[in-house]
Formats: structure tokens, C-alpha cells, sequence
């Protein structure tokens, strides 16, 4: 199966069949199970699948089958790379493992197999001077051994963006508010710092407020999906961004945001056309509310700690591929976590956004997703969701 774009130089590598340094046993491979039961690290095993993209090697992703597990073929080189990074796998014979391609492809199966051939180019949209404990993704990126770069109002602005294949966003304002943590904090000296430091990145971009420099920047990611970019985000980056780009020309920051007043109609001006994700939604016009809207349930939800999990959807691997790419996990019930974005309220999501994990009980959607242009969005809560997360990035490889 063939998708996402073409990658003309990941074709002609393969052509040529670049080869790796060691011996190389074709008649075998190497089976990374990605079940509970099989599988010690899983982070780790995400980092493999990534590594062997980038040795011009192909893997197959066995949707469905063992939590979808990866396979790829036998060289010691890779064998001794899952030895050091703590994976498990297995070396199957030819003949064993062309017994798992039949029950993956029986039609009354619901799994398929896709073969990942493109190594992605990874972009995470954090600033410089983000602490690394402040910032999950970075961290899981790094401890599953898959290279990034970090990018930020600069790099955006220079159109840097279109070198990449796929965005993280995580804890963002985009609405310029900056989280609106004000009451709580304005008078810490990293609020204070923080707010310095983006006034100023608005100034060296020729804006007035940081408002208009974070709106400029989110329709910057919005081109890039557009032309066919991947985007993942979490937490407080996901319904501010709706908002900025709902709220393009109308203020809604009160002046300890930006010195001047919000806009009093700023309600009745939104346009929800412009947003991805969300239709609907009522703005938190007070500054000294620690939420932006009510597309998210944090403040309201009456869901106690011991029960705040929700599922993964299980999709037809072989009718819907991508969506069941995206819920591939070793796990269908996932626990929960408070956070500035906990939930999205489904009366707030568009008709065309898709629904791939809820807390049904609740009302809530956890883990959205839907296409725009040539490429796709995917929006999660505030926990990062580990295996989800770099499971989204290998997907991007097909």
C-alpha cells in the first residue's frame, strides 16, 4: 500500500539498493511485537522502526496484528541496535513470517499491512529557552531516539516550515494571552520574562501585539497542512489554535495581554470557518479565568480521577488505513489526565472532524482528527499520549 506523498530520493535509494554495513540475511526477519504481553519498551520500539528508515531499509507495519508490530529485514546491524536500545523482537524464518502475512491479509481479518518506505523530516514548534522537563514531547522524542529540530516565530515566519513533513505543537497560546495564567502568576518572574520575550519577537516582526505575531504564525501551520504537512497537537495548542484563526481581525485579549481593551462584539465576530477542528464555541472573555473557551470541558467535567480513561476506536484496517494507523496502540483504554485542555466538548466539533478516542460517558472526544488540503491534523488532550504520539510520527513515513 502506497500513501502520503512520494519521496523521489527515498525511491532511488531503495532502487539502488543502499546496503548496511554488516551481514545481511534476507531469508529472515526481524519481528518487533508491539503488544503489552511482547514488547518491553515501547518508545524504544518506535525508535527502531524510525532507525531502520533511516538505514534506506523498508518495514512492514502489521496493522493490527500484535498491537501493530514492525517487521524489516534481517541484519545483524539492526538485530544488535534492538539489543542495545532494550527492544524486544524475535528472528522469524521466511517461511513463519510469510504465515503471519497470510493471517494479516485473510479478508475476514482486520488487519492489513503497510510498508513504510519515506524517512520524515520532524519539526516541534518549542521555544529555545523551554525547560525539557516543561516540554513532553522533546522528551519522548528523545528518549525514543528519533531525531527533530525545534522551530519557532522566527523559523516560522522565514517559511522554514515547508523543509519539514511533519509539526508538534504542545503547550502554546496562540491566542496570545499567554495561557492566560495571569491571575495566578503575573507578578513571577518567568510570566514576566516570558511576556518580555514575546513582545519582543512581535516587535523584531513588524507587529504591534503578540496577537497578531501568534495569528500570523498559526496561518504559517495552517499552508503547511494545507500543502500537504503533517500536524499533532496537544494540550492548550490545540483550542487556542481554532480560536486565533477563528478570531482573525478581532481583539479578544483585555489589556494586561496587549494594552488595550477586547473588543466588546468579539463573540458575535468569530468565524468558525476558518477553524479546523471546532464550530461554536463561546469565548472566556474574562482575563482572569484560567480557560480560553468552552470547547474545552477541564472547568466543568464531573469525571473523578479513579475513572478518567478513555478508548481508542478500533478501525478496518484494510477500508479506513489511516485512522487505524493513528489508534495502533498496545492498549484501547488509555488513562486520562488534567491539564490547561483536558477535553473537547462534542457539541464543538465540525461535522467533518473524526473521532478516534472519547470518554463516551462523559460527552468528550480525547483524540480528534481530520484532513485539510493535501495533509491531515490530529488534535489530543493534555497527557501526552507516549505511544500515540510517536506512533503518529512513523505513520508519516507511508
Amino acid at each position: 500500500m502506497q500513501m502520503g506523498r512520494f519521496n523521489l530520493k527515498a525511491a532511488c535509494l531503495l532502487l539502488l539498493g543502499c546496503m548496511l554495513v554488516g551481514q545481511s540475511l534476507f531469508a529472515s526477519k526481524i519481528f518487533v511485537p508491539m503488544d503489552v504481553e511482547n514488547q518491553s519498551n515501547h518508545l524504544k520500539a518506535y525508535g527502531i522502526a524510525y532507525y531502520v528508515l533511516g538505514k534506506n531499509q523498508k518495514v512492514d507495519w502489521l496493522l493490527n496484528y500484535q498491537g501493530g508490530s514492525f517487521a524489516f529485514d534481517h541484519y545483524v546491524e539492526l538485530e544488535s541496535e534492538c539489543k542495545i536500545r532494550g527492544v524486544s523482537y524475535e528472528v522469524l524464518p521466511e517461511a513463519k513470517y510469510t504465515k503471519i502475512l497470510e493471517e494479516v491479509a485473510d479478508p475476514d481479518a482486520n488487519m492489513d499491512l503497510v510498508r513504510l518506505e519515506k524517512l520524515p523530516k520532524i519539526a516541534v514548534y518549542t521555544p529555545d529557552n523551554k525547560q525539557p522537563w516543561d516540554d513532553a514531547v522533546t522528551m519522548v522524542l528523545t528518549y525514543a531516539e528519533i531525531p527533530f529540530e525545534k522551530l519557532y516565530d522566527t523559523e516560522m515566519l522565514e517559511d522554514k516550515l515547508v523543509q519539514y513533513d511533519w509539526l508538534h505543537l504542545h503547550h502554546e497560546d496562540f491566542t496570545g494571552q499567554y495561557g492566560k495564567f495571569y491571575a495566578a502568576y503575573h507578578t513571577a518572574a518567568w510570566y514576566i520574562e516570558e511576556m518580555n520575550k514575546n513582545e519582543a519577537m512581535a516587535k523584531k516582526h513588524g507587529f504591534q501585539k503578540v496577537s497578531q505575531l501568534k495569528l500570523a504564525v498559526a496561518k504559517k501551520i495552517r499552508e503547511f497542512v494545507i500543502g500537504g504537512g503533517y500536524l499533532f497537537a496537544m494540550c492548550s495548542a490545540t483550542d487556542s489554535y481554532d480560536i486565533a484563526l477563528a478570531a482573525e481581525g478581532t481583539d479578544i485579549c483585555e489589556k494586561m495581554y496587549d494594552y488595550d481593551p477586547q473588543d466588546p462584539e468579539a463573540q458575535s465576530k468569530l468565524n468558525y470557518e476558518r477553524s479546523l477542528a471546532f464550530k461554536d464555541f463561546k469565548l472566556v472573555t474574562n482575563p482572569y479565568e484560567y480557560e480560553y473557551s468552552d470547547i474545552d470541558a477541564t472547568t466543568v467535567r464531573k469525571v473523578p480521577f479513579s475513572a478518567d480513561y478513555f478508548t481508542l476506536f478500533t478501525f478496518s484496517a484494510k477500508f479506513d488505513p489511516v485512522p487505524s494507523m493513528l489508534c495502533q496502540n498496545h492498549t484501547t483504554t488509555i488513562k486520562g489526565f488534567m491539564g490547561q485542555t483536558t477535553s473537547f466538548v462534542n457539541r464543538a466539533l465540525k461535522s467533518s472532524t473524526l473521532v478516534m478516542g472519547e470518554n463516551k460517558g462523559a460527552g468528550e472526544a480525547r483524540y480528534i482528527h481530520g484532513d485539510l488540503g493535501k495533509g491531515t491534523w490530529t488534535f489530543t488532550e493534555a497527557m501526552i499520549r507516549k505511544i500515540i504520539n510517536i506512533r503518529w510520527v512513523i505513520r508519516q513515513q507511508i
